[in-house]
């Protein structure tokens, strides 16, 4: 049985379904991926057969759904790892450590895993380097490297590496840090988080200095209160960087007795020590809801109880099925063996329950069921140490005094006491946009739905477009059962009708199960006050959080969310709203745009450090339904070295623009490529080649015209307005990726709802 709704299809085809080399299907059914996964997981167990069965079971009609990672890569023998998750070693503050730390992350990237590191290590600009006589350059000057290696790898699949940078709240550079995502090209392939301490959050509410400092050495002291201020106006105004509580995690860390935390996965759920690794898993909640939309509406406990106890296993046989980018991280897992069982749907088995997401009644029912699957867990690891084998390095009487086995049901401890325990921690909620999609469009982890209704245009292989319908999972299971679109229950909120407040008390109420963390983004109207949006961080933080990402429309991200017509540039023509709607979504490749007689343009200089000629590149714009895009590109140089190939890219790239649409993947593109022999330092910024530069040029003129937002997200100036059923307004930005109008935040990444395309940092 195939999935039930055509976006559904497509994710499976498009990132699961495992093909051979000439594109011809191995899985010819999404039964055939469960039985690939399950097969390939019970192969460590001694009867294979019987546990294949069980955990088939348990994959059937996506009860349990393994991240992305496991469900592509396992049983194809690819050589790609399982583990979603990896914090990178120590960096070494010196060269060689530097860029063997760079090298571990190209190579952990290129198997598709994302990447975490702390550049606290780093030493800060202007610090002496002894023995060679000069400055250090700091710690944002080398994530400039990372960056740049970033943009050519390639992870497994169809999405670019994502990385998480984290800095101490006390390194002198966390000013510069705190600051640097205000220029839109600069660390675009990174997520930004200052590591917070309890210190220092103290001093902020006892408006005390605080000294910067590096190795003990004070470089520079500074009102606390101020800096808070500062990452606070830069996460409203960019929404970066987030904030990570990092005394908590180590307080409240399991192995809090043989390891330190200092850096994040790239969505933040997993807080890992240096080469710390872990994979990823969520139990569905919405397919264990009886009898939905009626007053005795519920989860049965006892099948989910179940489901935990067999998705534990699951999970804990991918450490030893999974290949692993490095040794250092196959090592670290097998001594620890964490695995990230969390939860998707959420929103939705409330909705199916007759609740709201914020109430009162959503936080017991949510408590009840997170306290059952934490306490499933922790149950069936025990059994499986007494079976297996604990963890290697397990300490019994350290790990039971760590807080959160002390919240445990005493005969659960007492279990781990006698047998130990397979898993040093267990849970974590994980970011499932596309796993929720490819699972009939379920709410995501433990966000509110984003859209109960929308359209998604597809292109059909004649050139026609065809308009499909989208409908939430817990809202086409209410037309099916009720069939009523006028007067939907309160239970029907989404993430614009929600206050700041709503996503804090969830978010709050699931970490007190949690071991690890959680990927959630609070999002907020851009109209919030300043303190209103500061006083959400203070909150997070009073409420136990471990940390905090919110996400409010501004001028260099983009307006994701908004209810309201984003303000155009005087120089922008304005815009026929219907005619776009109409006709530029989706422009046929068979119907290229016409050149008009004469068009305007702008033409720019690069001086490139090895070439003796100076490169003029030309770009002419065409007004196409009432807004400015280019159409047509020209580079001449008097250097006959270039000649051949600057030629070769106009004629393709103007190719490219003439045909319309979505063309800010030109961009991307150039911007990713390496020169073998060495970029060079331009404007005081390194850009990895020549062609690189090119599409430097590119995007500052796409900018410039009101076509193109910043690298990431292009940002049409527009606002495709949907009214939803339960007569909520959605708004979303446009997918660089299909170039559908279909792109939301949340859980700290983007995700197209339209044809899947996600991406974190």
């Amino acid at each position: 049985m195939e999935t039930s709704t055509d976006i559904s299809k497509k994710i499976w085809q498009e990132k699961y379904q495992f093909k051979n080399a000439d594109g011809s299907p191995i899985d010819r059914t999404l039964e055939d991926t469960w039985k690939r996964v399950a097969k390939a997981l019970a192969a460590v167990e001694k009867d294979s057969v019987f546990w294949e069965r069980k955990f088939y079971h348990a994959l059937q009609d996506s009860r349990f759904l393994p991240a992305g990672r496991i469900l592509s890569g396992a049983g194809t023998k690819r050589s790609v790892t399982l583990f979603n998750c990896f914090v990178m070693g120590e960096i070494a503050d010196d060269m060689s450590g530097i860029f063997l730390g760079l090298r571990e992350a190209a190579l952990t990237m290129q198997q598709g895993g994302g990447i975490g590191y702390d550049f606290s290590t780093l030493r800060p600009k202007g610090a002496p380097v002894h023995g060679v006589g000069a400055d250090a350059s700091g710690p944002l000057s080398f994530m400039n490297v990372w960056d740049s290696m970033c943009r050519t790898i390639m992870s497994a699949g169809s999405r670019r590496g994502a990385m998480m940078a984290t800095l101490r709240c006390d390194h002198p550079d966390i000013e510069e840090f705190i600051e640097i995502k205000r220029d839109p090209v600069l660390l675009r392939m990174f997520n930004l988080s200052v590591l917070i301490t309890d210190e220092f959050m103290e001093a902020v509410r006892n408006n005390k200095a605080w000294d910067l400092l590096f190795k003990g050495k004070i470089f520079k002291t500074i009102s606390a209160r101020e800096l808070w201020d500062k990452i606070m106006r830069s996460t409203y105004e960019f929404a970066e960087p987030g904030v990570i509580f990092i005394d908590r995690i180590n307080a409240l860390n399991n192995l809090s007795y043989c390891e330190k935390i200092s850096a994040t996965n790239p969505c933040g759920e997993q807080p890992l020590p240096p080469y710390g690794a872990c994979l990823l898993g969520s139990i569905n909640l919405t397919k264990l809801v009886k009898y939905p939309f009626e007053t005795s509406a519920n989860i049965d406990l006892k099948e989910l109880c179940e489901l935990v106890r067999i998705s534990v296993r699951m999970l804990d046989n991918v450490i030893d099925v999974s290949r692993f980018p490095l040794p250092e991280q196959e090592e670290e897992a097998h001594k620890k063996r964490r695995i990230g069982l969390g939860v998707t749907g959420l929103a939705d088995a409330l909705i199916m329950c007759g609740v709201r997401y914020g109430s009162n009644e959503a936080v017991i029912l949510t408590d009840s069921w997170m306290k059952n699957i934490r306490d499933s867990a922790y149950k069936e690891s025990s059994k499986l140490a007494k079976e297996k084998g604990a963890f290697p390095l397990l300490d019994i009487d350290a790990y039971l005094k760590t807080p959160n086995l002390q919240t445990l049901p005493k005969e659960i401890q007492e279990d781990i006491k006698e047998c130990g325990i397979r898993n040093a921690l267990l849970t974590s909620i994980a970011p499932t946009g596309t796993i929720s999609l490819l699972a009939d469009n379920i709410s995501s982890g433990v966000e509110p739905v984003f859209a109960f209704d929308y359209d998604r245009t597809v292109l059909m292989p004649d050139g026609s477009k065809s308009i499909q319908p989208v409908y939430d999972y817990a809202y086409q299971i209410y037309l099916n059962l009720k069939g009523k679109k006028d007067l939907l229950p309160d239970a029907f909120v989404s993430t614009q009708s929600l206050r700041p407040e709503d996503h804090l008390v969830m978010q709050s109420t699931v970490q007190k199960y949690i071991d690890s963390s959680i990927s959630k983004t609070i999002n907020c109207p851009e109209d919030i006050s300043f303190q209103a949006f500061e006083n959400i961080y203070q909150k997070a933080y009073d409420l136990g959080c471990k940390g905090c990402t919110t996400y409010r429309p501004n001028k260099i991200t983009g307006s994701v969310l908004s209810t309201k017509t984003n303000e155009i540039k005087k120089e922008t023509p304005s815009i026929d709203h219907e005619s776009f709607k109409k006709d530029y979504n989706i422009i046929p490749m068979s119907a290229p745009l016409d050149r008009p007689g004469g068009l305007d343009g702008k033409t720019y200089k690069i001086k490139w450090p090895e070439s003796n000629h100076a490169i003029y590149i030309t770009l002419n714009d065409i007004v196409q339904l009432g807004r400015r895009r280019p159409f047509e590109i020209f580079i001449n140089s008097k250097n006959m070295e270039h000649f051949a190939w600057t030629v070769a890219l106009t004629r393709m790239i103007s190719a490219v623009f003439r045909r319309g649409g979505d063309v800010s993947f030109v961009v991307e593109e150039l911007k990713a490529v390496f020169d073998p022999r060495g970029g060079a330092w331009v404007d005081k910024r390194y850009v990895p080649s020549l062609l690189a530069a090119i599409g430097g040029v590119i995007e500052k003129h796409m900018i410039d015209i009101g076509f193109l937002r910043d690298t990431d997200n292009l940002e049409l100036e527009f606002n495709k307005k949907r009214q939803l059923t339960s007569a909520n307004e959605s708004d979303f930005s446009q997918c660089s990726q299909c170039g559908a109008a279909g792109l939301i935040r949340q859980e700290g990444c983007d995700l197209c709802s339209s044809c899947g395309y996600s991406k974190c940092g």
